[in-house]
């Protein structure tokens, strides 16, 4: 089945070709970095390793907090 009149020309096909797919990276990729920057503002959550079975005193907890105050990010989103 051929497209009529001007449609079937082969450069008007491969430009509308272009278009969609230029089109659908484009969405693809802004999708991809909205969800990114979203899971950037969540609190990240502190993973528990199974070794991890002895509690911890509160001198180790302390410094614990102090160690994640200082890599926890500044105002302008870097690591202090």
């Amino acid at each position: 089945m051929s497209l009529p009149g001007q449609f079937s020309d082969p450069r008007v096909l491969t430009l509308f070709g272009l278009l969609a797919v230029s089109t659908v990276v484009w969405l693809s990729l802004g999708l991809r970095a909205r969800t990114r920057r979203e899971r950037a503002h969540a609190p990240l959550e502190r993973v528990w390793h199974p070794q991890e079975s002895v509690p911890l005193t509160p001198a180790e907890e302390h410094a614990f907090g102090q160690v994640v105050s200082r890599l926890s990010q500044g105002s302008a989103g870097r690591l202090r």
